[in-house]
C-alpha cells in the first residue's frame, strides 16, 4: 500500500521522468554519463505559500502537470522505494503544455 503524504507550504513532489539511455546518434550511455532529467510530472502540491497577510497564495501547478526544473534542484528522495523530487514552486522553470 502506498505511503499517504502531503507536502507543506509551496513544496511539490515530483517523479523525475527516466533518464536517456542512448544519444540522438545512437549511443548507449552508461550510468555515470546519463544526464540528470530535467522533467518530472507533479505527484502531490503543498498548499500555497503563506502571504505576510496571513492569506495563501494557490500555487500554479496540479497534479498530473508535466513541469520543467533545474538540473540541481529541490532535493532527491524515496517514497515507497521509487525516486521523487520535492523541490518549492520557485525552483519550477515551465510547465510543458
Amino acid at each position: 500500500m502506498p505511503s499517504k503524504f502531503r507536502p507543506l507550504d509551496d513544496n511539490i513532489v515530483l517523479k523525475p521522468a527516466e533518464a536517456e539511455e542512448k544519444t540522438a546518434g545512437g549511443i548507449v550511455l552508461p550510468d555515470a554519463a546519463k544526464e540528470k532529467p530535467i522533467k518530472g510530472t507533479v505527484v502531490a502540491v503543498g498548499p500555497g505559500r503563506l502571504l505576510k497577510s496571513g492569506k495563501r497564495l494557490e500555487p500554479s501547478v496540479k497534479v498530473g502537470d508535466v513541469v520543467l526544473f533545474g538540473k540541481y534542484s529541490g532535493n532527491d528522495v524515496k517514497i515507497d522505494g521509487v525516486e521523487h523530487k520535492i523541490v518549492r514552486e520557485a525552483e519550477l522553470l515551465a510547465k510543458v503544455e
